[in-house]
């Protein structure tokens, strides 16, 4: 774990799988540069497909309205 946190060894796909499954957090969080990006992430990995589609059609739509 040491190498990892030093930026020595990269963690496979799997291994990133397994942490990301023990800390209850999705693969991408580990990717995310900035904490308001990771905790969007977070909270939007927990909610059902139809919530998701829906916070993004109207996101999109707002982003038209703004154009």
């Amino acid at each position: 774990m040491n190498h990892y946190e030093k930026g020595r060894h990269m963690p496979d796909y799997e291994t990133l799988e397994r942490l990301a499954k023990e800390l209850d957090k999705p693969v991408a969080y580990f990717f995310c540069e900035k904490e308001s990006v990771a905790k969007l992430l977070c909270i939007l990995d927990k909610l059902p497909e139809a919530e998701r589609q829906e916070l993004l059609t109207t996101y999109e739509q707002l982003l038209q309205t703004k154009e």
